[in-house]
């Protein structure tokens, strides 16, 4: 099983929108990752996001491209500051692929989580629009597969690199 965990693309700042929904740049670096997405064939069953607003935008582009069927659903417990075990308990029963657009400081402790079990220190840094893929072998132990933010994309992907340099 492979766990898509996804940070959300770059959001205005509450000075300009309070709802925070995706920035320009926000929207350009995740059509990019969505092109990318379709291109390395990865498809999933399930995406879930925090329910915020740039969350759900970045959920609805990705959509496009990887879900089979259904709709990006909204899920309690994503926010930044949330405890990390519910998904954990729950990401244990799951057997299909699945994505999941959240917000930091959250994605990094799952992470830390899932690949190191205590999960006290990072393993990954996420910035805006990165996707992180992580596998799950038949024991039931999680190692990070791969991880690729925006800026590393090529302009075969839409719009060039944004200069945010690989992760």
């Amino acid at each position: 099983m492979k766990l898509y965990l996804v940070q959300h693309g770059d959001a205005l700042g509450k000075d300009i929108d309070p709802a925070r929904p995706l920035s320009p740049t926000g929207e350009a670096d995740v059509a990019r990752m969505a092109a990318f997405l379709t291109q390395a064939d990865v498809h999933v069953v399930r995406l879930l996001h925090s329910g915020k607003t740039r969350a759900q935008q970045t959920a609805e582009i990705l959509a496009h491209s990887v879900l089979r069927g259904g709709t990006p659903e909204a899920a309690s417990g994503l926010s930044p500051n949330d405890p990390q075990e519910p998904l954990l308990q729950d990401s244990a029963r799951w057997n299909d692929d699945t994505m999941i657009v959240g917000h930091l400081p959250y994605m990094t402790k799952l992470v830390a989580r899932l690949v190191a079990a205590q999960g006290t220190q990072p393993v990954v840094t996420f910035r805006p629009g990165t996707v992180a893929c992580l596998e799950r072998d038949e024991n039931g132990a999680w190692a990070v597969a791969w991880m690729l933010p925006p800026g590393c994309l090529s302009d075969q992907f839409g719009e060039g690199l944004s200069g945010d340099g690989p992760a």
